[in-house]
């Protein structure tokens, strides 16, 4: 009998090679490339673009009807938030995150919301449907118009989405699911791109809303290939600390909204409940200013935040250590070297710790300025005012330049209850802002000595 033959599919990029190799040729990761069963040959004597259908009709972009896309509230604010207002007929969502984060919980809760409106089906491939059921009474959900398939049959879930017409269903999850055309075990990079392109090929044909739950790495990337991403309309992943009662959800791609969305929960014996005012999460609450501490207010897609950046200097040696969590650690340690060559402050024997609170990762360069202050803070032992706060990027030749939408930024400090701001001078407002004082400034010099000032 001859024996099938097989190929090394990677599943990171999903390339295939004819034999095993350390590395992807395709993308370059090591150690991805699993084996596969091989696609039957098809017949040689015909040529394969003579069975292609006949053009289909172009048309000019201008002469194209678009409106506005409808959306249907979700009943979760946090999560209409990040999708950008609700869910979009016929649009495919993939949400990511670790096991045991929520991902379930929260879109039970959805379609549980949802399912007063619409018909909704859930499709379960991880649990029973009495695990399901028994989930949604010790939430508090009564899911009475909750339709649930537990099945991991491609075609059994297409064949139930022909027969139900639900206008949204939740796959728990994508990497539970095989197709019987495949002879790849479920989970594999090719049964993964299969079943999604399939579920997304009915999604559009049938306006059905879809939401992919998918795994994700050590690395905490989705795992699957990455054209798993490609082909869906939005991705959101879930992060969080299980050992914290607080949970961010974030748009990473939406086709239908911003990206960099984030929404913010807390979890609860009854589930995951939106947290109107994350700003209360990020800030510390000292009966007392305290040294090394510098409120920053961080945009996160259309929201701006209150974070808190704490920073200890200590005295070290030889070989000084620089640690940052929540920010990038490259990035401070060009911040010392701006700090010592612009304003005078050495840190090079001192060991520098900067920690953002509440555990959110700030990405943007606006949060120079504050760890400059707080660093300044912490080495001189003198706390910064009550009701102080800074923003601004800082270059190389000690420059500071605007954040953008300086504006909102300023607008949502105030409304807190800050008082005293040092801000790039290119975000200062042209009216003054009540109950706020601000000090513009161009250098970082100007900032270090208004600090020492105050």
């Amino acid at each position: 009998m001859a024996k099938d033959k097989t190929l090394y599919t990677c599943t990171a990029c999903g390339g295939t090679s004819a034999k095993w190799l350390g590395r992807c040729p395709n993308c370059g990761e090591w150690n991805t490339l699993e084996e596969t069963a091989a696609p039957a040959a098809s017949s040689p004597g015909k040529n394969r673009f003579q069975s292609l259908a006949a053009a289909s009709p172009v048309a000019t972009l201008s002469d194209i009807e678009a409106a506005e896309v409808a959306r249907t509230p979700t009943g979760l604010e946090e999560l209409d938030r990040v999708l950008g207002g609700g869910i979009v007929e016929g649009g495919v969502v993939l949400i990511g995150g670790d096991p045991g984060i929520g991902k379930s919980t929260l879109l039970l809760q959805a379609v549980d919301a949802l399912s007063r409106q619409m018909k909704v089906l859930y499709v379960t491939g991880e649990e029973s449907g009495a695990q399901v059921a028994l989930r949604a009474r010790r939430l508090g959900l009564d899911g009475s118009a909750v339709r649930v398939q537990a099945e991991i049959s491609l075609e059994r879930i297409l064949a139930t989405l022909e027969a139900e017409r639900p206008a949204f269903c939740v796959i728990d999850s994508i990497q539970t699911l095989y197709s019987e055309q495949l002879t790849s075990a479920p989970g594999s990079v090719a049964q993964v791109r299969e079943c999604a392109a399939h579920l997304t090929r009915t999604a559009k044909a049938s306006g059905c809303t879809m939401v992919l739950v998918g795994h994700v790495t050590k690395e905490g990337a989705l795992a699957g290939p990455r054209v798993l991403e490609h082909i869906v309309d939005t991705v959101l992943y879930f992060e969080g600390d299980t050992h914290s009662a607080y949970r961010l959800i974030r748009a990473i791609k939406n086709r239908f909204g911003a990206v960099n969305e984030i929404g913010v929960f807390a979890m609860t014996e009854r589930g995951l409940k939106g947290v109107a005012n994350p700003s209360a999460i990020f800030l510390s609450t000292h009966s007392e200013p305290v040294p090394g501490s510098c409120v920053l207010v961080t945009l996160e897609g259309t929201r701006p935040m209150l974070v808190e950046i704490q920073a200890l200097v200590d005295a070290g040696g030889p070989a000084a250590r620089r640690l940052s969590v929540g920010l990038e650690r490259d990035r401070l340690a060009m911040l010392l070297a701006v700090l010592h060559r612009h304003a005078g402050i050495a840190c090079f024997d001192q060991d520098v710790f900067v920690n953002a609170v509440g555990g959110v990762r700030i990405s943007e360069p606006a949060a120079d300025l504050a760890v400059m202050l707080a660093i300044q803070s912490s080495l001189r032992g003198k706390p910064l005012p009550r009701g102080f706060f800074a923003f601004g990027e800082v270059g190389l030749a000690g420059e500071v330049r605007p954040a953008p939408r300086g504006q909102e930024r300023l607008k949502e400090a105030a409304k807190l209850g800050f008082s005293v701001a040092i801000v790039p001078k290119a975000n200062a407002p042209k009216k003054p802002i009540e109950g706020l004082t601000l000090h513009p400034v161009e250098r970082v010099e100007q900032a270090i000595e208004l600090v020492r000032g105050m």
